[in-house]
């Protein structure tokens, strides 16, 4: 439980393998995170001072019926929010983005080249290994 008032990155999980470790690098920077399922009511956090939302990923495809979803004020609380596989998906389809079955599934390891003139990359290495998995794509 936190302190009222003091800040939080608050972390919605979609069941993935890795929200664990999500949190722990957001602490490793000296963050304070919490992890809630996304299923967690909104009013759950009625008080709290959330300074930005991960959604994470998950095993569900946004396409299927009866995916996991969120309320969408998360959203509308005007901090910053990054989704994460599932969690990334599922913005581009609230907001209207076209989200299609991939013609082959992706898995194993990848590289993520970030721009590190963007504020958010900023400080950060420019290329890092990363692990995915994904069925679905934004096109």
């Amino acid at each position: 439980m936190t302190v009222r008032g003091s800040e939080m990155i608050l972390i919605l999980d979609f069941g993935s393998q890795f929200t664990q470790l999500i949190a722990r690098r957001v602490r490793e920077m000296h963050v304070y995170s919490e992890i809630h399922p996304c299923t967690a009511p909104f009013e759950r956090f009625d008080g709290e001072n959330i300074v930005g939302i991960i959604l994470s990923g998950g095993p569900a495809s946004v396409l299927d019926p009866n995916s996991p979803d969120i309320d969408r004020r998360f959203l509308a609380m005007g901090v910053p929010v990054l989704g994460i596989c599932y969690g990334m998906q599922l913005i581009a389809r609230i907001h209207g983005g076209d989200l299609r079955k991939s013609e082959s599934r992706e898995y194993g390891r990848a590289t993520v080249k970030a721009d590190l003139n963007s504020a958010l990359f900023r400080g950060s290495v420019e290329k890092s290994t990363v692990w995915m998995s994904h069925g679905d794509t934004i096109v």
